[in-house]
């Protein structure tokens, strides 16, 4: 990490002497990385990520846990309010998100958003940047085992103490997470990102046949209850849109993507690719359970079509809870194992130093995320209280000063008066605010929401949390 400022490098010249990514020599068995330094024949090869192969991990990087609860989102805010926060969280994470592909093509040696934070504001930033990774990785790993015990819980009808499935889905998330690069996770993401659409489509195929929603009476007349607008309390609004950007939170994750992909300059093509495609998906498949089941519709949304189709579901549904904990879980693991050897040759080599450093970060994170979703087992509360703690802080409004550090800071008060420059200027500050505004807003509702689904029960509860029985 640097300590020191630094005026923007020039974006790298699109030349093939200096291969592809443009800012990165390609030999015939070496490449000189900005990260990784040499990667040889040696050791493992950190950039081997294709441009299909980063859709693929960006897409299912978001589209994983957020899916399941769009259509209680629906039911909190009503459809026309529903649709048009799903609509501008995804405005606001796509354009913060393009900040990562353009900085990283001007400072190839960022690896990740405290690298960033370094060259911008030096080592306190970078220090704070880091603690503010640290708890974002530890939360989303979390939020990952919850999500996987709760399908363990329903696929077997809670056939077992909820604290022995948080423990197995840790220990799963250590196994298959420890994959050292995202070029061979890739193909992990491809079957997690095929068998969840087999479940939601599934699902939605299942509420449409049915008589009524498992949630709603099993006799007698009843109302879905379906709304163009509500009403919702101010924690529960709160809570709402915490959910929606939890569903858009994976913007500190794109940089290890990025920094692994073969041609790095293709990262925001993909990216918005990405972002676009998972938003109809979210539009389609949450109108469609929240249209069919109303204010009978569960959370996680794979419980809305009753107890067989349940099981039916989360069984489909499981590979890819594992490969949402096997993304979030080697993501984590890979921030601190670059940041701890970066420089090192260990870093892109096999000696005993590269493997003690990186299965010891996955355990560390692996145990940090199983501690904290045993205290919060709930998969609903642990969404929001993430989206609204931690992800504005890693992936929203600090990513303006990127913008400024880029293209404001070091630049003429010439260039500085012209009206597009200071437009997105304008823009930049009003995305910072409204990040600001949802961390502090969102973790109050959040933490209501926490202390009133935890009264049932404490850390390592055997309560179901799949509502099976």
């Amino acid at each position: 990490m640097t300590s020191t400022f630094r005026p923007p490098s020039p974006a790298p010249a699109d030349n093939n002497e200096k291969g592809k990514g443009g800012d990165y020599v390609v030999g015939p068995a070496v490449i000189k990385d900005g990260v990784f330094g040499d990667i040889t024949d040696g050791g493992p090869n950190y950039r081997n990520v294709s441009a299909t192969g980063a859709l693929v991990l960006l897409t299912k990087t978001n589209f994983g846990l957020g899916v399941l609860t769009i259509p209680s989102v629906l039911f909190t805010f009503g459809i026309v309010p529903g649709i048009i926060l799903i609509f501008a969280m995804m405005a606001l994470t796509t354009y913060c998100a393009t900040h990562v592909g353009r900085f990283k093509l001007r400072h190839p040696e960022v690896f990740a958003f405290a690298d960033a934070a370094g060259i911008v504001g030096g080592r306190a930033a970078s220090m704070a940047a880091n603690a503010c990774l640290g708890l974002y990785y530890m939360l989303i790993t979390s939020s990952a085992i919850v999500s996987l015990s709760t399908g363990l819980n329903a696929v077997s009808t809670h056939g077992a103490c909820t604290a022995v499935f948080v423990a197995v889905a840790a220990a799963c998330g250590l196994i298959v997470g420890s994959v050292r690069t995202l070029g061979t996770v890739t193909w992990i993401g491809w079957v997690g990102l095929i068998t969840l659409l087999a479940s939601v489509i599934t699902l939605a195929a299942a509420v449409g046949r049915q008589d009524r929603p498992a949630a709603a009476p099993a006799s007698g007349p009843w109302d879905r209850g379906l709304s163009v607008a509500t009403n919702p309390t101010f924690a529960q609004a709160i809570a709402g849109i915490s959910t929606i950007l939890f569903s858009y939170g994976a913007t500190p994750m794109f940089w290890n993507i990025a920094s692994e992909m073969r041609d790095p300059r293709r990262f925001n093509r993909a990216m918005i690719s990405s972002m676009l495609l998972i938003t109809v998906l979210y539009l389609v498949i949450g109108g469609v359970v929240y249209g069919f089941c109303g204010q009978y519709v569960s959370s996680p949304a794979l419980g809305s079509a009753g107890p067989l189709m349940k099981k039916v579901s989360y069984g489909i549904a499981l590979p890819a809870l594992v490969a949402t904990l096997t993304l979030f879980a080697h993501c984590a693991g890979k921030h601190w194992f670059v940041l701890i050897l970066k420089g090192s040759p260990h870093l892109t080599s096999n000696s005993p130093t590269h493997f003690v450093t990186w299965f010891g970060c996955m355990l560390g994170n692996i145990v940090l995320g199983y501690i904290i979703a045993s205290a919060i087992p709930n998969f609903g509360s642990i969404i929001s209280l993430v989206g609204a703690l931690i992800i504005p802080t890693v992936g929203i409004w600090p990513y303006v000063f990127l913008w400024w550090h880029d293209n404001w800071r070091f630049v003429s008060t010439e260039e500085r008066q012209q009206w597009r420059r200071r437009a997105v200027f304008a823009l930049n500050i009003l995305c910072s605010l409204l990040g600001l505004f949802i961390t502090v807003a969102g973790t109050y509702g959040s933490v209501l929401d926490v202390i009133a689904t935890s009264a049932g029960g404490g850390p390592w509860s055997c309560k179901d949390n799949s509502n099976s029985v």
